[in-house]
């Protein structure tokens, strides 16, 4: 039986902590590690970064849009990158942010989640702004092959708190005074506790921001246990201190996201900083 992806990241931050290297091979991070703008380039980059996080880490999550913008020869190094992090037993969320309806979402979902394809991941970010229900399926095969979906419910970019943010109503009309990202996490949630096993996590987990006031987003404390993917760590402000302060009871579910604090220390002190930075959060976590 396929081992279900919500034990699987259980695990792995048990054992190798919460931080989860991003591989986002901007332009300015090519430049300064001597690569070259290309498809080229990125697959380098790629394979850099991730032999620099075996053994150190347990998760990396590529940035799909930095592959992509080189047509054919990007998404040829993304499957190169992608195949060397999983043979190295590390957990690959894919950042694509995948949203549509019928059978368009369901081609995303058989791209990323089935076994053998030049895309296979462990793990997809997708949009739910098309309504929760044009990802059941999504969700479903995912689960079939032990795989995991991130759900975006609360990021941490100020652009999206007017959407966010507002307030949900019934079909009548009426406001159920509820915000949007609380709506996504109860909806998640409910389906969640139907098909996940007493005492497991769920493996639909949901993309919530380390900068983010879980109050003024109106997101509650949610059940089953659900992993919780969260960017805002290193450049955009958050600490490994903020790990406690800001997720409380749920820091224990945390993937704490990094890159560009990470990568922009360049290929020679990569695995120095990623070795200070899993010191910081296991000195946060257990201090």
């Amino acid at each position: 039986m396929t081992e279900r992806f919500g034990e699987r990241v259980r695990a792995v931050l048990s054992t190798r902590g919460p931080l989860c290297v991003g591989i986002d091979p901007h332009g300015s991070l090519l430049q300064a590690w001597g690569l070259p703008d290309s498809a080229a380039g990125v697959r380098d980059f790629g394979l850099r970064t991730v032999d620099a996080a075996i053994g150190r880490v347990g998760l990396v999550k590529p940035q799909v849009s930095f592959f992509e913008r080189f047509g054919s020869a990007g998404f040829a190094a993304l499957e190169d990158v992608l195949r060397a992090a999983r043979d190295a037993d590390l957990l690959v969320i894919a950042d694509a942010k995948r949203g549509d309806i019928g059978t368009t979402m369901d081609a995303y979902a058989a791209a990323w989640f089935t076994p053998g394809s030049p895309l296979e991941a462990d793990a997809l970010t997708v949009n739910p702004y098309l309504g929760i229900g044009t990802l059941d399926h999504t969700f479903s095969l995912a689960e079939s092959h032990g795989k995991g979906v991130f759900v975006l419910a609360a990021t941490s970019n100020p652009e999206a708190h007017g959407v966010q943010r507002a307030r949900t109503i019934a079909d009548s009309g009426v406001d159920v005074g509820q915000t949007v990202s609380g709506s996504i996490i109860e909806q998640v949630s409910s389906r969640n506790a139907q098909v996940t096993p007493a005492g497991h996590w769920a493996s639909v987990g949901f993309v919530i921001g380390a900068t983010v006031e879980w109050s003024d987003a109106g997101i509650s404390p949610f059940a089953p246990p659900a992993p919780i993917l969260a960017p805002g760590f290193g450049a955009q402000g958050a600490g490994p201190a903020d790990l406690s302060a800001r997720f409380g009871d749920a820091a224990a579910m945390v993937i704490a996201t990094e890159s560009r604090s990470i990568l922009s220390a360049g290929f020679e002190a990569l695995t120095a900083t990623i070795d200070s930075r899993v010191a910081e959060y296991q000195e946060a976590l257990n201090g």
